[in-house]
């Protein structure tokens, strides 16, 4: 059962970690909305028919920040639900858990690749340096939680077939 323990203080981590991704990538998505109409009407014409122009970071950002939304979004759901899951601590429920947390980790890393991205290319303010990290380390533990629920799996599936 440690691993019961271990999946429920990584989901509440991981909940956390998420909500603040969510919040700072929102930020910038309304900041770059807002700042748009004034910032790309002086840009060349590439640049000035993309809908979202960021007025901070490079040429990265655009495609770091949606993604890091979506991963944001779709983590914290995943977190929420994964809480409710793992306490539960069935088979129907953690495989449940199991299968989001494989999708939301898939998503994050995707978020992660264009922040790793965006750091190589430079140019970036505080805001989104800070979205930056959380993103590559929530990464990490969302890794963490998934293997951790695949180990719970594997118990409950030994335990029912009497393979103690």
């Amino acid at each position: 059962m440690a691993s019961k323990s271990a999946a429920l203080l990584l989901s509440v981590l991981n909940l956390v970690l998420y909500f603040i991704v969510l919040v700072i990538a929102s930020w910038a998505v309304n900041h770059a909305i807002q700042r748009t109409r004034e910032t790309a009407s002086v840009l060349s014409t590439p640049a000035h028919l993309f809908p979202v122009y960021f007025p901070m970071g490079n040429m990265a950002t655009g495609f770091f920040i949606i993604f890091a939304l979506i991963a944001g979004v779709v983590g914290f759901t995943t977190s929420l639900t994964g809480l409710h899951n793992i306490s539960k601590w069935n088979a129907s429920n953690l495989y449940a858990a199991a299968m989001s947390s494989m999708t939301t980790w898939a998503l994050t890393l995707l978020a992660m690749g264009f922040a790793c991205k965006e750091i190589q290319l430079g140019w970036t303010d505080s805001n989104l340096r800070t979205l930056e990290i959380i993103t590559i380390i929530v990464s990490g533990t969302q890794l963490l939680n998934t293997g951790v629920i695949h180990v719970g799996v594997s118990e409950i599936i030994s335990y029912r077939d009497g393979r103690v």
